[in-house]
């Protein structure tokens, strides 16, 4: 067995953890980024051998991106054998070496890996000074009787495997090398090792190895300063205490021989009611989370601290106020940042093992831990279990906005996540503790919450008033955000705000990860030798790779804005939804909109303590409106909108005069001809459809219109899709590749009256349907659609119209909600109004291309030169690409415009859900229907 192989013996002279900080003072640090000689292998080499020849790499850096062997992304299997605790002999290691100069040998001299993937062995001047494991944790060596005055080298070798790589199975790209900052550190002999700073209460309470001097700041005043030994307690006049929302730290400065030491503490407290709800400095607070992977667009598992600090900022902006480091610890300075701007954090250690579950042939296996299989309930395992905790607690012990410790994730549960919760409990009472596999596997008095992920909605409400569910219920992950999505966490937040004991989740999760290539965005399957891969699944953030947001987005920004509001009989009442602030310390605005046409606004600065509500005079209610008045606000910081929300105000509809007269209609063969004042139409008894719009003379078709029940799937519709795809005879309704069918087709007087189905090839009609169209002077065309869905289908994408226009019909505006894309499930975001568009403008560039563009609650839709409204309204969709083309593109580059503008006018749209991962959609958003009936027209625009 190689020593990398060996789960007993998984470091050699790693120096002991302790809390994280960069000394300064008389103390030197060493920034060891930039430029590496470098040399990749195939297989483990010994070093030192003499390298002759070089490479240069930048440090930090993930090879495969840089030309050494090629990405691979896999979510559950082991892109290696299942064989504990064994990697394969063929074993590629890239050999790393670089020169440093020490001016002067007078202290102690540390070397320190913030993050190396999988193991690194150390050399320095020739000599071997040790080795580490753990990606994702934080690794320090002390080099000092190997270091010498002057020019020293430093070599790492960097394994592609070792045993802990069975610990390390988390859903993403699978990356290699120094992927974060390492550094040299020179400091005093007998200098301070450790500090504990742990937050809990309004004293700030210190603790070190031997004598030094303390001073504490508030901001730049100086409140304390003295000489104390081991132990040190310092109470503030008037505490300010740390939350997400006023995130204030104080400054624990420590020095000793010189060195300064600087830490930055907030005060506050974690604990739970006896309602079970988690209380933050004895205030119930609800967790609006997102989880975390470390992901760039071209850098892999390397993030810069811009990068770092912007997710932070893109999630604030959004609301959220907790993230889950999913599913191992950060970069030390992304916690520090958490701490600064202020969110809860949920800190996961580097554990991962979910592979297990895909060791057989053939079959899921699950969480079968009763085996003895599973390295949770090995004993030669348990040491490396605890210590991967024990890294993770004693470096980020002193962060207040850690509130949370995890064991980590889908591993299974054993005994040693068991004495791993026992041993962060043990060096820290003042937090929680985490483990999903715990409350999945029923040993929910374990861990400090009942922790779940993807349960449905029932699901959750049934946890909430579950009696033997004692401590807060905490979803981990919920929501799956993959492409067009999630669609459903607005429902998620509604509920956990109705019961104490749920205290929130975590959306999955914040970023899409791809592997740019020539521009285009790719995905797992997408680079030869992948031999095993989960395709686009790793395409599942909140924001895409750039960062850059979607409608699911600020969806859920939505969903966790910090004001709820209600209408009745001319007041708006607002609740603050926030926990520690008032507010008059945002703007609020009014305004009443009539078709979209803002009518009366108001600026006003509202008092409302946390969580309490204050009532809002509605000033102007019109009489009467052509498509909708509403009421609307917005809650704005420094001239950002924070949250937003719009109510529908009863008032008269006024209809515009409609002609009575009828068209001219004849029929020549299979063609109705239909004309009046300026418009020429031609319907076909043959498909049941308009073939030629002229208005003034100008085509407005370039395609026959049809009615159609596909939409193209969306990466939430993965687990649906089979039921509507042509995939093999025995599977799905064939909705991909339907035939229209025209029963009988007759004119009398205006009207057109025909039946007709939609039916898949293979498949008996899923829908069958009548068609009333009634034609008047002026252009106007009035459809009444009646329609049957076959009682045992399964429920359907969409129903609806689809019409192809000419290019030069791109442009549109319509009433309805926008700007954003929005679908029955995925709305709150946008706001109904006048809005104008394009289809180039409707695209959303999803890394896998699918379904998206969609409006709800239209009255009105003018494109091209025609005009669609209705007195119920409607769904549409318009598109510069076709259905068919968006359901057969795996990737960006491969849509290819057919040069037409695509409209659909539908009934309904199915809405999007989480099913990717997360449950089925909600009934109340599948298009479920067995009867239908819808109506709408259209008339020459003005």
């Amino acid at each position: 067995m190689r020593i990398y192989e060996n789960p007993q013996k998984t470091s050699e002279n790693r120096l002991a953890p302790r809390s994280y900080y960069i000394p300064s003072g008389r103390s030197e640090y060493c920034l060891l980024n930039g430029e590496w000689r470098f040399r990749y292998f195939g297989r483990d080499i010994d070093v030192p051998d003499v390298i002759t020849e070089w490479d240069t790499i930048q440090v930090p850096s993930c090879w495969q991106l840089l030309g050494y062997e090629n990405p691979n992304y896999t979510n559950v299997s082991y892109p290696f054998p299942c064989d504990l605790p064994y990697v394969p002999d063929d074993n590629p290691c890239g050999v790393y070496e670089r020169d440093f100069e020490l001016g002067k040998k007078w202290g102690r001299v540390y070397f320190v890996f913030e993050g190396v993937s999988s193991c690194a062995f150390i050399y320095v001047n020739g000599r071997y000074v040790g080795f580490t494991q753990g990606n994702h944790l934080q690794a320090e060596f002390d080099l000092t009787d190997f270091v010498k005055e002057g020019k020293n080298v430093l070599c790492v070798k960097v394994l592609k495997w070792c045993c802990g790589s069975y610990l390390e199975d988390q859903d993403s790209f699978r990356y290699n090398g120094i992927f974060r900052d390492c550094y040299i550190l020179q400091r005093p002999e007998g200098h301070i090792v450790d500090v504990d700073i742990i937050p809990d209460g309004e004293t700030i309470n210190v603790a070190i190895d031997g004598k030094a001097t303390v001073r504490i700041f508030e901001g730049d005043k100086l409140l304390a300063e003295r000489d104390f030994s081991d132990k040190f307690s310092y109470s503030p006049e008037n505490p300010i205490l740390w939350n997400a929302e006023k995130p204030f730290l104080y400054r624990v400065e420590l020095e000793r021989d010189g060195e300064i030491i600087s830490i930055k503490t907030g005060l506050r407290s974690i604990r739970v009611s006896d309602k079970f709800e988690l209380l933050i400095n004895g205030v119930s607070v609800k967790l609006h989370g997102v989880n975390h992977h470390d992901t760039s667009k071209f850098r892999g598992w390397c993030q810069t601290d811009e990068e770092l600090r912007r997710d932070l900022e893109l999630m604030k902006q959004l609301n959220i106020n907790c993230v889950r480091t999913s599913h191992y610890p950060p970069h030390p300075k992304f916690i520090g940042m958490c701490d600064e701007l202020g969110l809860y954090v949920v800190l996961e250690t580097d554990l991962e093992s979910h592979g297990f579950a895909h060791r057989a042939p053939r079959v899921y296996l699950g969480y079968d831990c009763d085996t003895g299989d599973w390295p949770c309930t090995r004993p030669e395992w348990k040491n490396e279990f605890v210590e991967r905790m024990m890294r993770m607690v004693e470096l980020h012990k002193n962060s207040p906005s850690v509130f949370m410790w995890s064991v980590g994730n889908e591993s299974g549960y054993g005994e040693n996540q068991h004495e791993m919760i026992k041993s962060a409990r043990a060096r820290d009472k003042t937090r929680l503790t985490h483990s999903e596999d715990a409350s999945r596997t029923g040993m929910i008095d374990h861990p400090d919450v009942y922790s779940r992920m993807y349960p449905s909605i029932e699901m959750v409400e049934g946890y909430a008033n579950d009696d033997t569910i004692d401590r807060p219920v905490f979803l981990c992950e919920y929501s799956h955000a993959m492409g067009n999505g999630p669609g459903d966490v607005w429902n998620y937040s509604e509920l956990f705000d109705r019961y104490p004991k749920l205290i929130g989740g975590c959306i999955w999760e914040w970023a899409d990860h791809v592997v740019t290539v020539d521009g285009v965005q790719k995905y797992g399957g997408d680079f030869e030798g992948e031999l095993t891969h989960d395709g686009n699944f790793c395409c599942d953030g909140l924001v895409f790779a750039d960062r850059t947001f979607k409608a699911g987005s600020l969806e859920a920004k939505a969903a966790y804005q910090p004001i709820k509001t209600s209408y009745d009989d001319g007041v708006l009442n607002v609740y603050n939804r926030l926990d520690f602030t008032d507010l008059d310390e945002y703007d609020f605005v009014i305004h009443t909109d009539v078709d979209g046409r803002e009518v009366w606004s108001e600026k006003i600065r509202l008092s409302a303590p946390a969580h309490t509500s204050v009532n809002v005079p509605v000033k102007v209610i019109p009489a009467e409106c052509r498509y909708g008045a509403y009421v609307g606000c917005e809650l704005i910081k420094d001239g950002f909108t924070v949250a937003h929300t719009q109510h529908k105000l009863d008032c008269a509809v006024r209809a515009d005069d409609e002609c009575q007269e009828p068209a001219q209609i004849s029929e020549d063969g299979l063609d109705i001809l239909v004309s009046g004042d300026g418009f020429e139409y031609v319907f076909s008894k043959h498909y049941g459809a308009f073939t030629s719009i002229k208005i003034n003379g100008e085509e407005q078709l370039d395609g026959r219109m049809k009615l159609g029940v596909f939409r193209a799937p969306t990466d939430n519709d993965r687990r649906v899709k089979l039921e509507w795809l042509y995939v093999w005879p025995s599977a799905g309704e064939c909705l991909d590749r339907t035939f229209n069918k025209v029963y009988d087709c007759e004119v009398k007087d205006n009207v057109i009256a025909l039946d007709g189905s939609v039916a898949g090839v293979s498949r008996s009609p899923v829908v069958k349907y009548s068609l009333k169209l009634s034609f008047y002077k002026n252009g106007r065309v009035e459809f009444k659609v009646d329609a049957d869905v076959r009682e045992d289908a399964f429920w359907l994408p969409r129903f609806g119209y689809e019409f192809e226009l000419p290019a030069s019909s791109s442009d549109f505006t319509y009433f309805g909600r926008g700007p954003l894309e929005s679908y029955s499930d995925m709305c709150h975001a946008s706001r109904v109004g006048l809005f104008d568009s394009s289809a180039s403008k409707e695209y959303v560039p999803y890394v896998r291309p699918q379904e998206h563009g969609n409006h709800v609650d239209t009255k009105m839709l003018r494109i091209g030169k025609l005009c669609f409204t209705s007195s119920e309204g409607f769904e549409f969709n318009v598109s510069q690409y076709s259905i068919d083309a968006l359901h057969k593109a795996e990737h960006t580059d491969e849509l290819i415009s057919d040069g037409r503008v695509h409209l659909r006018v539908d009934y309904r749209v199915s809405g999007i859900g989480s099913n990717s991962c997360g449950p089925e959609m909600l009934e109340q958003y599948r298009l479920d229907e067995k009867k239908i009936s819808y109506s709408f027209a259209f008339e020459p625009a003005n």
